[in-house]
């Protein structure tokens, strides 16, 4: 049972998955970084100023915070605002995503395109013609 999970372990699948799962992460927090620290200000600033994030509705008459944090530890809320920040994330990951397998299709395309280098004639063929050159001579 060992050996089988070494052998499973040891695919080349198995290892691509792990390696796309970690830089996945990374990727990830790259992207929320972007969209919390450079987009969601300039989008701020555009809209008047204020921050998605803190936007929320109180859904217990408890809750009298302005702050999304504050609101949470007095009772339930409906952060939307938390949502809509979670979504743009979202498009911009599959936007960087579409953008990179864009690129990825288009070398494989110009690859593709390449005129390949023609096939060696078969070796009667190749007979045949050094017999008709000899000829010729």
């Amino acid at each position: 049972m060992l050996n089988e999970f070494k052998e499973f372990i040891a695919k080349g699948n198995v290892m691509d998955l792990a390696v796309g799962v970690i830089i996945g992460g990374a990727f990830g927090l790259i992207v929320k970084s972007l969209t919390d620290d450079v987009i969601m200000p300039v989008v701020g600033a555009i809209f008047g100023g204020f921050d998605f994030s803190d936007f929320f509705i109180p859904l217990s008459s408890a809750v009298t915070a302005s702050t999304l944090d504050a609101a949470r530890e007095q009772g339930a809320v409906l952060a939307y605002g938390n949502f809509i920040t979670v979504a743009l994330n979202f498009l911009i990951l599959a936007w960087i995503i579409f953008l990179m397998v864009k690129g990825v299709n288009n070398m494989r395309r110009k690859e593709e395109e390449k005129p390949a280098a023609p096939a060696a004639p078969p070796a009667d063929v190749q007979l045949l013609t050094e017999i008709r050159d000899l000829l010729k001579k």
